[in-house]
C-alpha cells in the first residue's frame, strides 16, 4: 500500500497481503468453517466478528498452523504457502496473542521474548545482551515495557505487550490478536490501541477478533462477519454501523435488546452481606488488598462491581467463594455466617459463581460437558441411586442444558477442551445458573462472549434477578455494568470508593472514583 494512502479511507482499497480462499473445516459432523474467504492488506487493521461457534477461532487456528484445513488455500504476498504448524506460521510472518497467555511467569521480559531463538552461552542466556536487544527493538515498535521486569510482577495489560513483543521479535508482520481488550479497563485499551495503530501505520497487519462493536468503531478499517460457519458480511470503514454489525452477527438488531428497567428492591433483608473485610496481598505485610470493605446485595438486585483490574477484585470473589481466607470481616448468605465455611457448604446454602477464568477454575477440560455440569452434584449424590452413578439421567439432564443455553455443539459426550471459548463460559453459566442459586457472583461473565451471547448472559442475569436472586456482577466493561446493573459499586485498593444507582452516576464522578479520588 501507498503511504499516502489514508489507511482509514474506504477507497483506498489495498491490496491484501494474506488471503484464505475456501477455507473449510469440519469436526465430526460440526461444520466449523463453511468455505470462507479472508484477507488482510498491510497496513490495516481487519476485525473479525462472529457469535460463538461462528467460526472465527478455527479460522484463526487454520491461519496460524494450530489446525490443517479440509479444503481451501493461503497465499502470502501473491504465493501458495502450506502452514502446518505455528513455527510454520511464524515462518510467513504471522503471530497469534491469545486470550491466555503463554509466557513464563518466573522469567523476564526479556527471557520471554528471546526463549528459544537467541544463541546461550555455555548453556546460559547472556542476559544483559539480550536485554540490550529486546530494549531496542521494543523502542522500534514503541511497545513500552521493561526487559528486566519479572512477568510475574506485570499486570495483564504489560503481559500482553510482552506477547506482542515477542511475536514481533520473531519477525511477525502479521499480528492476529484474539479477544485482546477482554480483561482490560478503558485506559488500558487506549494504550493497547495506540499500539496497534502505531503497527499498521509502520506496514503491519492487525488481524482482530473482537466482540465489542464499540472497539470496532474505533479502531477498524474493515470489518468481516461469520454467522454459523460462513462469512455473511465484509464492509470498509465508512460502510458500517454498530447496528448493521450487530444484525449481520445475530441476525436481530440492537433495537431488539430488552428494556433494562430496574425495579425497587427491598431493603428489608440481604441475600449476600459483606462486613469489614480485609485481606492482605500474599507477601506483603502492610499492603491490604481489601481494606475494611462492606456493602450488601438484596433480593431481586443486581449490584455492579466496577473497577481498574487489580484494585481487588479478583480478592473479593475469593473471599466470598471461600477459596481464600479472609483476615478479618464477616460474610452472610442470607442469616447465615459463612467467613470462614467450606466452599461446598456455601454452594448449598444457595451461592453460585462464574469464575473469571473458565478453563483454569470454571471447567475441567479433560472432562465430557455432562460431566462438568453435575461436578459439585455427584459429590452430594444427586445423581445416586444405591451407591451407583445414574449417568443415564445425568447425559439426559445435560442434553436438556446445553440446548437451553445454546452450547454448540449440544452433545453431553464432547470434552470441554474441544469449545471455543465463549461455549465454554456458556457451559459454566448453564451450569451455575440451572442450580437456581440465590446468590450469583458473576466474574466478567460475558468476557470473550460475542453481541448475541452477551445479550443471552444478561438476559439470563436478569431473569435471576426477576426471580427474586442476587446477583454480584464483576466486570471491566463499563457499558456492561451500566446495562444491567441496579446499582454500582467503585472499588480503588481495595476500598469502597463510591456506591449508588446506576442511574445516578454521573460519567465524570465515576471517572474521579476508579482513579481514588472519591470517596463513598
Amino acid at each position: 500500500m501507498d503511504a499516502s494512502q489514508n489507511p482509514l479511507d474506504p477507497a483506498a482499497s489495498p491490496d491484501p497481503f494474506v488471503v484464505m480462499s475456501g477455507i473449510s473445516k469440519r469436526f465430526g459432523t460440526v461444520v466449523a468453517n463453511d468455505s470462507i474467504d479472508f484477507d488482510v492488506a498491510a497496513g490495516e487493521i481487519h476485525v473479525l466478528l462472529g457469535e460463538n461457534g461462528a467460526g472465527k477461532t478455527t479460522l484463526m487456528n487454520v491461519l496460524f498452523g494450530h489446525i490443517s484445513p479440509d479444503t481451501g488455500a493461503i497465499r502470502i504476498n501473491g504465493e501458495n504457502v502450506s502452514i502446518r504448524s505455528p513455527a510454520d506460521a511464524l515462518d510467513h510472518g504471522i503471530g497469534m496473542v491469545h486470550q491466555h497467555f503463554t509466557l513464563v511467569p518466573s522469567f523476564t521480559v526479556a527471557q520471554n521474548v528471546v526463549m528459544g531463538i537467541e544463541p546461550v552461552t555455555n548453556l546460559v542466556l547472556n542476559n544483559a545482551e539480550v536485554e540490550r536487544l529486546v530494549q531496542r527493538r521494543a523502542q522500534e515498535l514503541n511497545v513500552e515495557v521493561d526487559p528486566a521486569a519479572l512477568v510475574r510482577d506485570l499486570p495483564v495489560d504489560l503481559q500482553q505487550r510482552v506477547e506482542i513483543l515477542k511475536a514481533l521479535y520473531r519477525g511477525a508482520s502479521v499480528l492476529i490478536m484474539d479477544e485482546p481488550t477482554a480483561l482490560l479497563g478503558p485506559a488500558q485499551i487506549e494504550n493497547l490501541h495506540k499500539i496497534l495503530g502505531d503497527l499498521r501505520a509502520s506496514g503491519h497487519s492487525i488481524i482482530l477478533v473482537t466482540h465489542k462493536l464499540v472497539e470496532v468503531m474505533e479502531i477498524a478499517d474493515r470489518v468481516t462477519v461469520l454467522r454459523r460457519a460462513k462469512k455473511v458480511m465484509q464492509l470498509a470503514r465508512g460502510g458500517f454501523d454498530e447496528g448493521s454489525l450487530a444484525t449481520a452477527m445475530t441476525g436481530h438488531g440492537l433495537e431488539d435488546l430488552p428494556n433494562r428497567s430496574r425495579p425497587e428492591v427491598s431493603t428489608e433483608r440481604t441475600l449476600l452481606e459483606i462486613s469489614g473485610l480485609v485481606m492482605r496481598r500474599e507477601g506483603a505485610e502492610q499492603e491490604r488488598i481489601l481494606d475494611n470493605l462492606s456493602f450488601a446485595v438484596y433480593p431481586g438486585e443486581i449490584l455492579g462491581v466496577a473497577g481498574v483490574e487489580g484494585n481487588g477484585q479478583r480478592q473479593l470473589v475469593e473471599a466470598i467463594t471461600g477459596i481464600r481466607p479472609v483476615e478479618s470481616g464477616q460474610i452472610f448468605l442470607g442469616p447465615t455466617e459463612v467467613t470462614w465455611l467450606a466452599p461446598g457448604v456455601r454452594r448449598e446454602l444457595g451461592l453460585g459463581v462464574v469464575p473469571e477464568d473458565r478453563q483454569g477454575l470454571g471447567l475441567v477440560l479433560d472432562m465430557t460437558l455432562a460431566e462438568n455440569l453435575v461436578l459439585s452434584d455427584v459429590p452430594a449424590g444427586k445423581f445416586d441411586r444405591r451407591g451407583f452413578v445414574r449417568w443415564r439421567a445425568i447425559r439426559e439432564r445435560a442434553r436438556a442444558v446445553l440446548e437451553e443455553y445454546d452450547v454448540r455443539p449440544p452433545d453431553p459426550a464432547t470434552k470441554a477442551s474441544s469449545l471455543s471459548g465463549g461455549n465454554q463460559q456458556k457451559v459454566v453459566l448453564a451450569r451455575e445458573m440451572s442450580r437456581q442459586p440465590k446468590v450469583l457472583v458473576a466474574d466478567n461473565p460475558t468476557w470473550g462472549l460475542d453481541v448475541g451471547a452477551i445479550d443471552y448472559v444478561h438476559r439470563k442475569l436478569l431473569e435471576l434477578r426477576e426471580g427474586g436472586g442476587s446477583v454480584l456482577l464483576i466486570s471491566l466493561d463499563l457499558d456492561e455494568l451500566f446495562s444491567v446493573a441496579d446499582r454500582v459499586l467503585v472499588l480503588y485498593r481495595g476500598r469502597k470508593m463510591l456506591e449508588a444507582p446506576a442511574r445516578e452516576i454521573e460519567p465524570h464522578v465515576l471517572a474521579l472514583a476508579m482513579a481514588g479520588s472519591v470517596s463513598a
